[in-house]
């Protein structure tokens, strides 16, 4: 929180103490936390793991809340609790209006809550989750073992490189934007939001207030960088480069990818009249936005049509790879779903031949399926708990089925009186916020992980 006090404060803004008080708030609870639970021991068991993991990212939402609460931008704190919520877990939902008016301490704090939320889950994906064996990412505990090297790669060293090339990428991305014509900071906050996927922007029409196609293009790169598994970038980095072109997670998504944008460049020549230049233009970047979890916009895409739309929300529902900053279901689960129903037609067919499905030529086990099938069946169910609740608090038919699509898959825009892309949430009353912002949380930490939490037996010693 100081990073944003210091910025409005180079800037001459006068609105810093917001960041102060929020920083000597979070100071006081962090050091008495610390000065309370001096001489525990440090192992964690497996429960323990569990309620770590969705307490950190609730306190996270909790305490980073603050600075919007108590900031220029007079909003409460269930809007500012869901701006915090939509920033940790790279939703890209909001509820400021006017941000080409608000202070650049607001602007990188929204910035940062993103790119510590989208390593933060990297991590967590690659390192905790398959221990925890969990929504089918048990499939990924074996990905770290290196035969020319002791067996496994240690926590601290795979953090160690995740970060340095998360900050690689980071700067990278910043300085091409830069080159392409953004203005410094603008620049350092849309490579923060771009790399973790996450779409929180400087202005209320997003990236299409640059009407930059260089821009668009570099947008493009760096959010399917931050789509692709992040493991396959370490094991690239010490010398398994094969594994960049050989992973059929990556083959799969860049599939979906260019079927998608090829489905809507057609449509806008077909059926809109759109040049091809243009409509290429526009159906790579919305569509990239979209599939990636990231949120940005260059214009708006629900006024397209019947198709795109349709497509468009089918497509928040596919997410990116397992070890990315992407959300939603991801595509290695629809993998394991396609190859074991494969598997099970081929039986009926054949039934006294045995066919064992497989995911990247390796046998997928029954529990890898078991626990993948029941994900897509409590996604799809919480997902419309989260639509009925909403319409139970008087939210319309599209805002509720859209605005629950975009909290559970964590990519950002809505419908309805949520309107389009550009628009925000701020229209929706306490309650609604409230209940999205657990969607985001129960979305990102892939239900699972606080549902679990809620069960009876857990609690047994």
């Amino acid at each position: 929180m100081l990073i944003p006090f210091l910025v409005n404060l180079t800037n001459n803004d006068i609105h810093w103490d917001n960041f102060f008080n929020s920083s000597l708030i979070s100071i006081f609870l962090g050091t008495s936390l610390v000065i309370v639970t001096r001489g525990t021991k440090k192992n964690l068991n497996v429960k323990q793991i569990f309620v770590l993991t969705s307490a950190s990212w609730l306190t996270t939402a909790i305490i980073a809340a603050l600075p919007f609460y108590l900031g220029e931008i007079n909003i409460s704190y269930a809007g500012a609790f869901f701006e915090s919520m939509s920033g940790i877990t790279t939703t890209g939902s909001t509820v400021i209006t006017g941000l080409d008016k608000c202070s650049p301490g607001i602007l990188i704090w929204r910035a940062m809550l993103q790119w510590f939320g989208g390593v933060g889950f990297v991590v967590l994906a690659i390192a905790v989750l398959p221990g925890l064996r969990v929504s089918g990412n048990q499939l990924f505990q074996t990905e770290f073992s290196d035969s020319s090297s002791r067996a496994r790669l240690r926590l601290t060293s795979l953090a160690t490189w995740i970060g340095t090339i998360y900050i690689l990428f980071t700067v990278i991305c910043a300085g091409c934007y830069w080159l392409a014509g953004m203005k410094g900071f603008d620049a350092i906050v849309h490579s923060m939001t771009t790399i973790a996927t996450g779409g929180f922007s400087t202005s209320d029409s997003s990236v299409g207030i640059f009407a930059n196609p260089y821009i668009e293009l570099i947008a493009i790169i760096f959010m399917i960088i931050g789509s692709l598994p992040f493991f396959i970038y370490v094991m690239a980095a010490r010398g398994q480069v094969i594994r960049l072109f050989t992973d059929t997670q990556v083959h799969w998504f860049f599939y979906v990818l260019i079927a998608a944008i090829a489905a809507i460049t057609f449509w806008q020549i077909e059926y809109n009249n759109i040049n091809f230049l243009t409509a290429l233009r526009e159906a790579s970047f919305n569509v990239t936005s979209i599939i990636t979890g990231t949120g940005y916009s260059t214009v708006d895409y629900w006024q397209w049509g019947g198709f795109p739309g349709i497509l468009f929300l089918f497509l928040m529902f596919i997410g990116g790879c397992a070890g990315s900053t992407s959300c939603s279901i991801k595509l290695f689960r629809y993998q394991i779903l396609y190859a074991t129903l494969r598997a099970q037609l081929a039986n009926l067919i054949r039934p006294h031949h045995v066919y064992i499905p497989k995911y990247n030529g390796e046998p997928i086990s029954n529990n890898i399926s078991d626990t993948v099938f029941a994900f897509f069946f409590l996604f799809l169910l919480t997902y419309a708990l989260l639509a009925f609740l909403l319409s139970l608090l008087g939210v319309d038919f599209i805002t509720s089925i859209s605005s629950a699509a975009t909290a559970i898959t964590n990519v950002g825009p809505g419908l309805g009186n949520v309107v389009g892309p550009a628009g925000n949430f701020s229209s929706l009353p306490d309650s609604a916020k409230w209940l999205l912002s657990f969607g985001m949380l129960f979305g990102r930490l892939e239900i699972f992980v606080i549902l679990v939490l809620f069960t009876k037996s857990f609690w047994k010693s």
